[in-house]
């Protein structure tokens, strides 16, 4: 998948308590979209500093691999669907929300239904989600709300009308829930990287390839990577180790940010 041009990086380490300096024993955490990715990533670290995790997908065997892996709980969830989200725990003191989804078309083509779908799973999941564990947060006088967003959530690019659109909304609630937080312990951030090594990405480098002719290295370098200083893709051990620096003692005043991981790309 790369070129040349583009070298692989060494493994990105895992972020633990030990090189991250946080103790999130007694904590509970749940990350949406955990079976893989992101999303997988951040429920490693974050049980690997010694919180219990909740690992919700919609795929039931990486849920429940997931879980099992790192000692949590699986959760099968469409987020999709408002009616599930009722289905899964209120007792939450860290709260990631990481699912999503992709669909690349102009906007006149844009299939409505597409875009709809893209909302109800990385907007108004997360609002529900946020809505249904402030309480418990608020009475323990300490939470942390850690939303994946993206460079899109700051930028936009063409053929991404539901997904920009989703970040941007989500990067929005973000700050409101900061906003209404803050006099609890609560704090709200967004992280917001660039293109990230993960299945979604893999697949949008794969379409991009047959669509152009071209080969998936120059998809990365020439497409992907065009508005990036850095030219490489970041991985999904480095995302979670910046969600698990904003859960950790010396962040509390860190609230309302969108936080990039971008190698340069929006500093331009």
């Amino acid at each position: 998948m790369t070129s040349g041009y583009l070298p692989v990086p060494p493994p990105a380490p895992h972020a633990t308590a030990a090189t991250a300096g946080t103790d999130l024993a007694g904590r509970t955490a749940l990350v949406t979209g955990a079976g893989s990715g992101i999303g997988r990533a951040c429920a490693s670290a974050l049980a690997a500093a010694g919180a219990h995790v909740h690992v919700v997908d919609i795929d039931a065997a990486t849920a429940k691999a997931v879980a099992e892996t790192i000692g949590g709980r699986a959760h099968v969830v469409d987020l999709a669907r408002a009616e599930t989200v009722e289905e899964l725990p209120t007792d939450i003191d860290i709260l990631v929300n990481n699912a999503g989804l992709q669909h690349v078309a102009p906007l006149t083509e844009f299939p409505p239904d597409r875009f709809a779908l893209m909302q109800r799973v990385m907007v108004h999941a997360p609002f529900l989600l946020i809505r249904r564990t402030m309480p418990h947060m608020r009475a323990r006088g300490w939470g942390r709300i850690v939303n994946i967003s993206s460079a899109h959530g700051l930028r936009a690019s063409a053929f991404k009308a539901g997904y920009v659109t989703a970040k941007h909304a989500l990067d929005g609630l973000s700050k409101v829930a900061a906003v209404e937080g803050a006099p609890h312990g609560i704090t709200s951030n967004c992280v917001n990287p660039a293109y990230v090594r993960t299945p979604l990405v893999e697949r949008q480098i794969e379409a991009q390839a047959a669509a152009h002719g071209i080969d998936t290295g120059q998809v990365v370098s020439d497409v992907l990577l065009s508005r990036s200083a850095i030219k490489r893709l970041i991985e999904p051990a480095e995302v979670a180790a910046a969600v698990l620096w904003l859960c950790g003692p010396h962040t509390g005043y860190v609230t309302g940010a969108s936080i990039p991981l971008d190698g340069g790309w929006t500093a331009t």
